[in-house]
């Protein structure tokens, strides 16, 4: 966002303001994904990886999960303690506290790092998944929302089975 010019005036806002507009809208996707996952648990590795391979998948979803929250929370965390207002699609937001400048550089750099970080977590969540892919070792059918057959899924087995007279 730091090479956006600055002038025509107004311009620059703008592109910022649409920035966090919609970092607060991803923001609560997140927050309805993290519930979803605290609610409901993933289906079973059953001996698909290796145990660093599954050590390793398990950090790189955790990392996942930690950048997800900390990237829109320190970029509106900044946005709060800068002087300009802050507007989600262009409704103005209350403030909680004014300007700090030396706050609002410490989740300047925080947002900024966790992108770098972000997007190379990501890189390599899709080399892996690609990896998986190409290997056909049952892994890539464990993110799926559909199982093989020799696996059915909840839903599925709930549908074959007879259901009592209430």
């Amino acid at each position: 966002m730091e090479g956006v010019p600055k002038s025509p005036p107004g311009v620059r806002a703008g592109w910022f303001n649409l920035h966090k507009s919609t970092g607060m809208l991803i923001a609560v996707f997140i927050l309805f994904r993290v519930i979803w996952r605290l609610t409901h648990r993933p289906p079973e590795w059953s001996g698909l990886l290796m145990p660093w391979q599954r050590a390793l998948a398990n950090l790189n979803h955790r990392l996942l999960y930690l950048c997800m929250m900390v990237m829109p929370l320190s970029g509106f965390l900044g946005s709060t303690f800068t002087p300009y207002p802050i507007k989600f699609f262009g409704m103005t937001l209350p403030r909680f506290w004014g300007p700090w400048p030396e706050m609002k550089e410490i989740m300047a750099v925080i947002h900024f790092s966790t992108a770098f970080i972000l997007a190379s977590i990501v890189a390599l969540h899709c080399l892996a998944a690609l990896y998986h892919a190409f290997k056909k070792d049952g892994v890539m059918s464990r993110m799926m929302f559909s199982r093989s057959p020799s696996e059915p899924s909840a839903a599925t087995q709930s549908l074959s089975e007879p259901h009592s007279p209430s």
